[in-house]
């Protein structure tokens, strides 16, 4: 539900800032809860990724190629909820939607840079994987620490040149009418849908752009898995053949919530086109694709490693406790 206080202001038929609505329909009682859950998670996404950023800086031995792409990973995903979360919380806990022109059109371009770099990050780490499973004994001479950080270095610089084309776009559009932003934050179609002209061909160039960004990466993690399944069914070791599924399988899943419903919102209005769906139901699904992986991500690239986790086991003091016979038992967790 919006409030009356939500003004166009308008200067020569510019808009000079943009209200984040967030939910449309949300009724005001639930503002605050809404607020505190999506805080909570922003305050889990940074707390998970940031421990992540300071164990590998302060663990020698995890300065290797996997765990350089697995920083990379932990890094964006910081940014992106940086980016995208604080303001629609100051929008429910205090009343402050209000977000100048320049300020909207900078977030809708960094929303894009983190997720067009998660894109690259998830297709250089099924690289990685691809060439330790199907080619382990050339592995250490294919992947070094200087491959893996030319191939983030590219990823995060090249990041930029897709999302740029649409800001472009955006920030030489007339926009002279309404200023609500029905989603969590500033985005292209969002955005584009407020001008005030026909932007049909810049929704086509900005439906290609997101089509390319999503389907290069997904097209090459798709080969590298099914390349690694037909290795693993050949191994003959059972039990190397189960960790292997048990590994892939989970960030197949992750990959899976990253890239589905994103080809569902984007293609929808082009192969769809009688099928919608309404606001609330839009952004409820992409804060889904958006904020889910940067959640589990920690666990399931990092947490669930054995090396990593032999680190943390270091951490955790171990208690020593007198036996009945004067004996030390040492008790390991």
């Amino acid at each position: 539900m919006l409030q009356d206080n939500q003004t166009i202001e308008v200067t020569g038929s510019t808009v000079k800032e943009f209200f984040v609505v967030g939910f449309p329909g949300l009724q005001p009682d639930y503002y605050h809860l809404v607020a505190s859950l999506l805080f909570i998670l922003y305050i889990a996404i940074v707390a998970g990724n940031t421990l992540l950023v300071v164990l590998f800086a302060i663990t020698p031995s995890l300065q290797k190629p996997m765990y350089i792409i697995m920083l990379s990973l932990a890094l964006s995903d910081i940014g992106f909820s940086t980016v995208a979360l604080p303001k629609v919380v100051s929008r429910y806990w205090f009343g402050d939607g209000y977000t100048p022109f320049h300020v909207c059109l900078m977030q809708k371009q960094f929303i894009h840079y983190f997720g067009t770099l998660n894109s690259l990050i998830m297709m250089t780490m099924s690289m990685d994987r691809f060439l330790a499973i199907c080619f382990p004994l050339r592995y250490p001479v294919l992947m070094t620490n200087r491959t893996m950080g030319l191939l983030t270095g590219f990823a995060w610089t090249s990041s930029m040149i897709a999302p740029g084309i649409t800001t472009i776009q955006t920030s030489q559009m007339p926009f002279c009418g309404p200023n609500l932003i029905l989603h969590c934050y500033c985005d292209t179609f969002t955005m584009n849908r407020l001008a005030c002209a026909d932007v049909s061909a810049q929704n086509l160039v900005s439906f290609s752009v997101a089509m390319f960004v999503l389907l290069l990466p997904f097209s090459f993690i798709l080969f590298s898995y099914i390349s690694i399944i037909v290795a693993v069914v050949k191994m003959s070791n059972a039990q190397a053949r189960r960790k292997t599924f048990s590994t892939c399988g989970t960030q197949v899943c992750i990959i899976s919530i990253y890239y589905v419903p994103r080809f569902f919102v984007y293609a929808m209005p082009y192969t769809m086109p009688y099928a919608t769906l309404n606001a609330d139901q839009r952004i409820a699904l992409a804060l889904f694709y958006s904020l889910l992986p940067p959640l589990v991500n920690p666990v399931i690239y990092c947490f669930r490693t054995k090396e990593i986790r032999q680190i943390f086991l270091q951490w955790i003091p171990q208690k020593n406790l007198t036996g009945h016979k004067g004996n030390i038992v040492s008790i390991t967790q």
